[in-house]
């Protein structure tokens, strides 16, 4: 590599709303570092807006089922665009997305492969050959790249222990959110927020922010949902988010009508929306039950809010809530216990606000986007400057 050349990025993953979610903070970085960085995904809603903003895009369509011929045609779409683009390194995102790039990358001679596996799809909980299939695919994936960030400490350890990846090419580098988007907010902009949504400015409300999908624990919230309001009647429910095209995980939809006949009014659901800090600033109880989870990052967007939360007991999660100080861990698919932690933090309002208070202090501590983006970005020059002396 020439001095003079600027270093080529591919950040890759399957679709626009990861990009725009989740990828755009390295990018920026990386742009700032001089160097010369191209986004590939699947066309989306967000592509233009994107654009407009500055971003270089390439689209491909990159299936998320599991459906082997279209795979074949991402690897050899992807193949050509990275001898194409002549990149001199892949980070790749999201496992089928990662799993295919690297296998195209390896192919096209792309120097530096990078996963950053922002959750392994097995769990513990899942049937033993359901498992042992997606852990067979993360090690393949392995074999034709370099090194994996990982967003959770436990899937760090779970990368070594289970033969996926050696120690000295893992890397935690954690999860994390800009620290100045959110921020605790006025009693007066929480109820502004509040009747713009028909909600009582004087009810409890409790919220989850997320993909409405079976996965992410929304059939128990529900459920549990019925359960506290027939205790509080005054209290109201917000889901925030939607079901994205390509969303292959049970839906919820039969849930949702249930819970409507039941709760009615006291059921908000607001689609996707860009004012997510606002929405979390009007909760007193933020809950994400979900059955898997890399470091999410709505946990820690409400924590920085000061919300005590309400979390499975599953990897990721239980790096971020302290049960009994932050918040409440409760066991997977567990409506009664759910139902009961909501309860304990709507029964007190003053232990809910140090919870939420604590929380934050936590959160500003491990979860400063800008410390784990220029972690990343650190391990790469070096890994860079290593290939380049070798």
């Amino acid at each position: 590599m020439k001095k003079t050349a600027k270093i080529r990025v591919c950040q890759l993953c399957a679709v626009d709303f990861t990009l725009k979610q989740f990828i755009t903070p390295i990018i920026d970085r990386m742009t700032q570092e001089g160097w010369d960085v191209t986004a590939v995904c699947s066309d989306g809603a967000s592509i233009p807006g994107l654009r407009g903003r500055g971003y270089k895009i390439i689209t491909t369509p990159i299936s998320r089922s599991l459906n082997v011929f279209s795979h074949i045609r991402s690897i050899w779409n992807l193949f050509w665009i990275f001898r194409k683009e002549k990149f001199d390194v892949l980070h790749a995102h999201t496992p089928i997305a990662a799993l295919l790039g690297r296998i195209a990358a390896r192919c096209a001679g792309v120097p530096l492969i990078i996963y950053t596996a922002h959750g392994f799809y097995f769990h513990d909980e899942m049937p033993r050959f359901k498992r042992r299939l997606f852990l067979f695919l993360e090690f393949l994936g392995a074999k034709f790249g370099d090194l994996i960030f990982t967003v959770s400490n436990e899937d760090a350890a779970t990368a070594v222990s289970e033969g996926i990846e050696s120690a000295e090419n893992v890397l935690f580098v954690g999860n994390g959110v800009n620290l100045s988007r959110f921020l605790p907010v006025s009693i007066d902009l929480k109820n502004k927020v509040r009747n713009s949504l028909g909600i009582p400015p004087k009810s409890q409300l409790v919220g989850s922010v997320g993909r409405m999908v079976s996965e992410k624990g929304y059939p128990e919230l529900l459920r549990a949902a019925e359960r506290v309001t027939a205790e509080f009647p005054d209290t109201y429910f917000i889901l925030v988010g939607g079901r994205l095209d390509s969303d292959h995980n049970e839906s919820i939809d039969s849930d949702i009508k249930r819970a409507k006949n039941i709760l009615g009014d006291r059921l908000v659901m607001p689609g996707f929306r860009s004012d997510i800090s606002d929405l979390i600033g009007a909760m007193d109880v933020f809950c994400l039950p979900s059955h898997r989870e890399g470091m999410p990052t709505t946990i820690i967007e409400a924590m920085l809010m000061e919300k005590p939360v309400v979390a499975t007991n599953i990897r990721g999660s239980r790096e971020l809530v302290k049960p009994g100080e932050t918040g409440y861990l409760i066991p997977m698919r567990s409506v009664e216990l759910l139902a009961k932690a909501i309860c304990s933090l709507l029964k007190d309002p003053q232990g809910a606000r140090n919870m939420g208070a604590k929380g934050r202090e936590f959160a500003i501590q491990f979860c400063d986007e800008s410390k784990i983006v220029e972690l990343q970005i650190n391990r790469i020059k070096s890994e860079l400057l290593k290939r380049k002396s070798s």
